[in-house]
């Protein structure tokens, strides 16, 4: 059943796929966008992590002159393990995104298994989710939260 549903979904999209131009597919743009947005990402958190390699925090410690500026430092790395958190998990997004891509099953709804818009994908070239299928799993989300907060 299941290989059947991903064989249906190549045949799909191999019969969408119109090249623009007739040089570059639908998939070959996204993927230069993610791989785009990747290179980015790595670039940001490689930077991120040279400073905490070269000891920039450190020296930034050592000028502390009380508990104020203390927590200023604190709050700062905080921040920065936090970016590198959210580009740890958008990087695995973008490459299960390029596996999509090789497996022919990339821009597929996984809930509705539509087509994800391109205009949707090249905002959130990531996106597993076509905008209905997001809207109704936020709303979702929102209303099991609000009987959570009710309980």
């Amino acid at each position: 059943m299941e290989t059947q549903k991903k064989s249906k979904i190549r045949e799909n999209k191999k019969s969408s796929q119109t090249p623009v131009n007739n040089t570059i597919s639908r998939e070959e743009r996204l993927r230069k966008i993610l791989i785009e947005k990747k290179d980015i990402l790595v670039k940001e958190a490689s930077k991120e992590i040279k400073k905490f390699q070269s000891g920039e925090n450190k020296q930034i410690i050592e000028t502390v002159r009380d508990d104020g500026d203390l927590s200023v430092v604190d709050l700062s790395e905080d921040i920065s393990l936090k970016q590198l958190s959210s580009h740890r998990e958008t990087l695995i997004k973008i490459d299960t995104a390029l596996q999509k891509i090789d497996e022919g099953t990339y821009g597929i709804c996984e809930e509705c298994n539509e087509e994800i818009s391109e205009k949707r994908l090249a905002i959130m070239p990531f996106a597993i989710y076509c905008k209905d299928c997001q809207e109704q799993k936020e709303i979702m989300a929102k209303m099991e939260q609000f009987v959570e907060q009710q309980q």
